[in-house]
């Protein structure tokens, strides 16, 4: 889809008298440790960023880029996590759902409708449930890029440094060679979901 394509959602909502339109997204869902982190952005009507698309199809440096020109010029933009615990304890599929919604309440402008990659969050108000959203809908990229972004730098700046032992800088908790090899070496640690690990590792990890 082309980049003004990207705006069509937004537009024929705008049309319909929606003000404060919020991409939500998530990202993290795959991984074998840490949180998952969801983040909503409210953009201003008809801003249109060109460089804003899937996080996955940009680099890191044109993430940040691109993060950095979402947070100055969105009308609201908020980040929440729910970590490995929780993540057990409800499934991936509700954590993420639930991150999305604790990061939709802590938007400072109340959103009057959601535009969400591919799943309905548990809230009271209008919403869309877009397909691939992340790479046809430009406020649901931007919310991508800032839920990607922020997943990275708590991986590079925080988790690694707790856990040097697995290389998180490097695979960011994906199942990666390095890290299933440095999971059988070590274990797991408190930050790793264990209910993801018996499925990779079957009978050669031991869950303490």
């Amino acid at each position: 889809m082309e980049s003004t394509g990207m705006l069509a959602q937004e537009r024929e909502l705008a049309q319909r008298g929606f003000r404060a339109i919020a991409g939500v997204d998530e990202v993290g869902r795959g991984c074998l440790f840490g949180d998952v982190v969801a983040a909503a952005v409210i953009l201003p009507p008809d801003l249109h960023l060109p460089d804003v698309n899937d996080s996955k199809k940009l680099t890191a440096k044109q993430r940040e880029r691109c993060y950095e020109a979402i947070i100055k010029q969105a009308v609201a933009w908020s980040v929440a996590r729910v970590g490995p615990e929780e993540i057990d304890r409800i499934n991936i599929r509700q954590a993420s759902r639930l991150a999305m919604k604790l990061a939709v309440e802590a938007l400072s402008v109340k959103p009057d409708h959601l535009l969400v990659d591919a799943e309905t969050i548990d809230l009271d108000v209008p919403q869309l449930a877009v397909v691939h959203g992340d790479a046809r809908c430009q406020s649901i990229a931007a919310a991508s890029i800032v839920a990607k972004v922020t997943r990275d730098r708590l991986c590079t700046d925080e988790w690694d440094r707790m856990y040097p032992e697995y290389g998180i800088a490097i695979h960011k908790g994906y199942a990666t060679k390095l890290h299933r090899e440095r999971l059988l070496e070590f274990g797991p640690s408190p930050m790793h979901r264990r209910s993801f690990l018996g499925k990779l590792l079957d009978e050669q990890l031991t869950l303490f």
